[in-house]
């Protein structure tokens, strides 16, 4: 079987926005080539190796792929996708030249090469992530997160996702009930109950990631501790307290059809973490972030926590107002290159 490979050279600072982008067009899978000059700097604090070839790739830039069906009109997906990443500079992110090429290509050339270049790493003082084809033998100390993250966005090995794993090890306490919300492959879900969670939702609009994530609780022996949810950010929780009504006053009549099939979906389905929980992370483009600091902030305890990842240097301190304005105190900012992610808490005696 063959695929169209559809390529977008742009930005570290757009990277995740135009995978977003390619993935809502239907891409059956997303990969993303960084800077793999040996200028580049890499973070070494936790003893982690990088096993990826040299390139031509300035400092800075990316090559990010998307694959569709052989059958598919490319055409049409590049006329949807250009106004998309044009439309970034509005938000003041540059996605660069932002070039789009489209090849067509075996699917051995794809399916799996990524795979040889995704080893165990250590993200942390304590997490190792290990990919489910790599043989590893951890120390006592190691806490081995075993992932196969399939078509679902989240290996763990971006900036965005170890800064989340390195500030979930300093804030989970023994038997928190945490919510992880957009959780990809379900990493930062499994991350927190190895550190002592006891219970995570897992939530993610993308069913696919849904999917993924319960595959990778199985794998870690955790599904009766980690339960995914197909939900619209902290939607899942309206549906749980019967406001769900809410939603049919959408202007948008695609996105209430959407909410609508979540609820009928999810009310089925007891969740298993108690509302309002200890901790929340979300690890999600910023302007995303954006949008529902109300729900997070009223989502958790007095004294609760949440980590804000995904947010490149340019909207640090607009997220950092926002968090303020919400009620919430800035505990931490944690940094990996131009990557920054939040530690806030809510304040106790707070409602």
């Amino acid at each position: 079987m063959k695929y169209h490979e559809l390529t977008i050279y742009t930005t570290e600072e757009a990277v995740e926005m135009i995978s977003n982008f390619l993935h809502e067009q239907g891409a059956g899978g997303v990969s993303i080539e960084e800077s793999g000059s040996l200028e580049r700097r890499r973070d070494l604090s936790f003893g982690q190796w990088y096993e990826l070839p040299l390139n031509d790739i300035p400092e800075g830039f990316v090559v990010i792929k998307g694959y569709f069906n052989e059958d598919e009109d490319m055409d049409a997906h590049v006329k949807a996708v250009r106004p998309r990443i044009e439309e970034l500079r509005t938000y003041e992110i540059d996605p660069g030249p932002a070039d789009i090429s489209v090849v067509t290509v075996d699917e051995n050339d794809w399916a799996t090469a990524w795979k040889q270049y995704f080893k165990p790493i250590r993200v942390s003082e304590r997490l190792t992530i290990k990919p489910t084809w790599e043989e590893y033998e951890a120390t006592s100390e190691e806490l081995v997160i075993e992932i196969d993250p399939g078509m679902a966005f989240g290996t763990g090995t971006h900036p965005t996702t170890s800064l989340c794993l390195r500030a979930l090890e300093s804030t989970v306490r023994e038997g928190d009930e945490v919510i992880d919300v957009g959780t990809g492959s379900g990493i930062l879900a499994i991350g927190a109950v190895k550190l002592g969670a006891s219970r995570v939702l897992a939530v993610d609009l993308d069913p696919v990631a849904v999917s993924s994530a319960i595959e990778n609780a199985r794998l870690n022996g955790l599904e009766d501790r980690i339960q995914a949810l197909q939900s619209d950010l902290l939607g899942v929780l309206k549906i749980s307290s019967g406001e769900a009504s809410s939603w049919s006053s959408e202007s948008n009549p695609i996105e209430a059809k959407v909410r609508a099939e979540l609820a009928e979906r999810a009310v089925n389905e007891p969740l298993i973490v108690r509302v309002p929980c200890d901790l929340i992370v979300a690890n999600i483009l910023a302007e995303i972030i954006l949008l529902f600091l109300d729900d997070v902030y009223a989502a958790l305890k007095p004294g609760g926590t949440y980590i804000a990842s995904g947010i490149y240097e340019n909207k640090e301190e607009t997220v950092a107002a926002a968090l303020l304005a919400a009620g919430f105190e800035i505990v931490e900012r944690v940094r990996e290159d131009k990557w920054i992610a939040f530690v806030a808490a809510k304040p106790k005696g707070e409602g």
